[in-house]
């Protein structure tokens, strides 16, 4: 049975600290796989901010070909929105019945946990991965028996929205995603 980690986000757009993140999961958990879960619509969140989902995808997927352990997800685009974990992790156990599935998440996220739709059954179901985000507060879900904290996940302080303000400004995101990224946003005016 493969493991598969899954890395849900909006990745609006994806930049090396996801990738840094996923690889950084890869090598100190058991996994077989990671599959990074773009989310048409996260109900946490302002759907008006997003780029279109199959663009946003399209750069997830430039930006983990060259991984054979990493793949895009668009699971999500076809389920009712906004996209709930917990409904996502029920029909992807029906469609892929050979897989086991982890979720990872950043400690922030974590802390919100409580906000999600059955989060109890979420924590009582599955193994959870967190990895540690700046500035993130501590909770006491850290020590339920289903939840891993990552010993030293690199801490970068890069979020999609620093670069999507960055390219408003009209300034360099050069280092903050990968360059296939980077002329794939350029190309297509995305963020502008």
């Amino acid at each position: 049975m493969k493991l598969t980690g899954l890395f849900f986000g909006s990745f609006n757009p994806i930049h090396v600290g996801h990738l840094i993140i996923g690889q950084h999961v890869l090598d100190n958990a058991d996994l077989d796989e990671l599959w990074f879960v773009v989310s048409p619509h996260n109900p946490l969140k302002k759907k008006s901010s997003l780029a279109p989902d199959y663009d946003r995808l399209h750069l997830v997927q430039i930006a983990t070909d060259s991984n054979p352990k990493m793949r895009a997800s668009q699971i999500e685009f076809s389920l009712p929105q906004p996209s709930y974990t917990i409904d996502t992790l029920a029909y992807l156990e029906e469609k892929y019945s050979n897989r086991r599935f982890v979720l990872i998440m950043g400690g922030d996220n974590l802390v919100t946990l409580p906000k999600w739709k059955n989060y109890e059954l979420l924590l009582e179901k599955y193994t959870i991965l967190v990895y540690k985000r700046p500035h993130s507060s501590k909770t006491n879900l850290e020590n339920h028996p289903n939840v891993t904290i990552l010993s030293d996940t690199p801490s970068l302080d890069i979020s999609s929205s620093l670069i999507r303000s960055k390219i408003k400004k009209g300034q360099s995101i050069q280092y903050l995603v990968l360059p296939v990224v980077l002329e794939a946003i350029e190309k297509s005016r995305m963020y502008k």
